[in-house]
């Protein structure tokens, strides 16, 4: 059989991911449970309709984003994605060893984060069928100072929908210990349920459509003010927060089937299949529901589950308990995608030796990195007794500041560094999209309220990360220390 293992050899990952199967797991990395919890957030961001402006503004700017992935995906498809990428870009034997490391160290924290929002989200869609899971049992506030950099805090909690979201992590987890060809059926039986859900929604939506309900726009609503600036950074934050994962199939590419055609096309479709999906989708339910009850749901247990309410107001309880069970599915549809992906990233470091090597473990039977998945899937459990909105908040300002930028910038590097590398997809129209990128994630990270909360987590994973990097390279007398001690050798 061509998936046995012959004595001697090293067990390999196995290339079982097609075109449709990479599409299906990115789209249901991208919906899960985020368009179906954030509409209130991004309504009560922007103070209206307009709010729309942010997911078309997320939209275009996931695609400029998509064509740098996209690019490095196809010239350098191996599993771990950004992590060889990065690498590669600024240096595989220097400067690209400290920034990989940061990248995979940074993931530590921000793929448990994306994890567990999507965990919290579905306990949150649980709660219309009991609402006590939202009784809270515990909760505390921790604040400490951050020299140079100012105070950090984290506000934990515990509710029976915490304990709810720990056990679908779990859950995510078992389904996931198996031979990568026994999970392309899986990913794609869940895709269908995301895409049946959303279907629904739309037509629900359409066939009930008050188009002046849905464009009610509040008195100098596109007026070019300092607030509306904020509400768009605030907006585009979350939509941002949506339309990510249509990158998942670039962490597995040594997976994948033809990933030189694979991994663009998938990307690209995803997301302009996405984003289709999301627009319209959000315009129907605000053509049921006024903008101002959906402002006014987000401050209470039933802005967690919107589309409940649209489908109580078209159809009736049955129609709102049957897509909340839908909405459940895409939710886990969602971690259960994530897992997946993420747990490759770590396994690819390791086998680089430029991570703790337990990491570079497969499963014996199945050949999977089975340490990654269960690490991670720990720190996700740990994340999901934190508020949704910190999740979302501290995942995409962390990722953006310490993974994204530098790979944006990393492709015009790598243009100007190697030109002659093979490249089966170009960057269209280059370099336009890769700056328009960098210019959205800074417009992200600095036009917010309260924007310098989430960038001091992001230094001090950076300060940790940089520690943790210098420390090892000490003992192991690599990079940077390496020149040094030889000269002093030399002397």
């Amino acid at each position: 059989m061509p998936d046995s293992l012959h004595p001697g050899d090293s067990p390999k990952l196995i290339r079982g991911i097609s075109l449709s199967s990479a599409i299906a797991l990115n789209m249901t990395d991208m919906i899960g449970v985020g368009p179906f919890i954030t509409l209130p957030l991004i309504v009560g961001a922007m103070g209206g309709p307009q709010a729309m402006l942010g997911w078309i503004a997320g939209a275009i700017f996931a695609i400029c984003d998509g064509l740098v992935w996209a690019e490095l995906g196809a010239a350098m498809p191996g599993s771990g994605g950004s992590y060889h990428y990065l690498r590669e870009i600024y240096g595989a034997k220097n400067l690209g060893k400290l920034i990989s490391f940061l990248f995979i160290w940074q993931l530590s924290f921000s793929a448990p984060l994306s994890i567990a929002s999507g965990s919290i989200g579905l306990a949150g869609y649980a709660s219309y069928y009991w609402p006590g899971l939202q009784n809270q049992y515990l909760g505390h506030d921790w604040s400490r100072q951050i020299p140079l950099a100012g105070p950090i805090h984290f506000h934990w909690i515990i509710s029976g929908a915490t304990l709810l979201a720990v056990a679908v992590v779990a859950i995510a987890a078992v389904f996931l210990y198996r031979k990568i060809t026994s999970i392309g059926w899986l990913s794609k039986t869940l895709w269908l349920g995301v895409v049946l859900t959303i279907g629904w929604i739309i037509f629900a939506g359409l066939t009930h459509f008050n188009r002046t309900q849905a464009f009610s726009f509040p008195p100098g609503a596109f007026t070019l003010s300092r607030n509306f600036f904020l509400g768009l950074g605030s907006a585009m934050l979350i939509a941002t927060y949506d339309y990510w994962g249509y990158y998942n199939v670039s962490f597995l590419g040594e997976e994948v089937i033809s990933p030189e055609k694979t991994i663009p096309r998938a990307l690209l479709l995803s997301i302009l299949i996405t984003a289709c999906l999301y627009v319209v989708m959000n315009i129907c339910i605000l053509a049921v529901i006024p903008w101002q009850e959906i402002v006014r749901s987000a401050h209470g247990d039933s802005g967690l589950y919107v589309v409940s309410l649209f489908m109580q107001k078209i159809y009736g309880p049955w129609a709102a308990n049957l897509v909340t069970a839908l909405v459940m599915w895409t939710a886990f549809a969602s971690v259960f995608s994530l897992l997946l992906g993420y747990s490759r990233v770590p396994y690819a470091a390791a086998l680089d030796g430029n991570y703790f090597h337990i990491f570079s473990k497969l499963h014996p039977l199945y050949r999977f990195p089975h340490i990654s998945l269960l690490a991670l899937s720990g720190m996700a459990m740990l994340f999901c007794f934190l508020p949704l909105a910190d999740v979302i908040s501290a995942l995409v300002v962390i990722r953006i500041t310490l993974q994204f930028l530098m790979q944006a910038i990393g492709v015009i590097v790598l243009r100007i560094r190697q030109p002659n590398l093979p490249r089966p997809f170009r960057m269209w129209l280059y370099p336009l999209p890769a700056l328009a990128a960098i210019i959205g994630f800074v417009f992200i990270l600095i036009s917010r309220t309260g924007s310098l909360i989430q960038l001091r987590y992001a230094l001090l994973i950076l300060v940790t990360g940089g520690a943790i990097f210098l420390a090892r390279a000490w003992h192991d007398r690599n990079w940077p220390f390496v020149r040094t001690l030889s000269a002093g050798l030399s002397d």
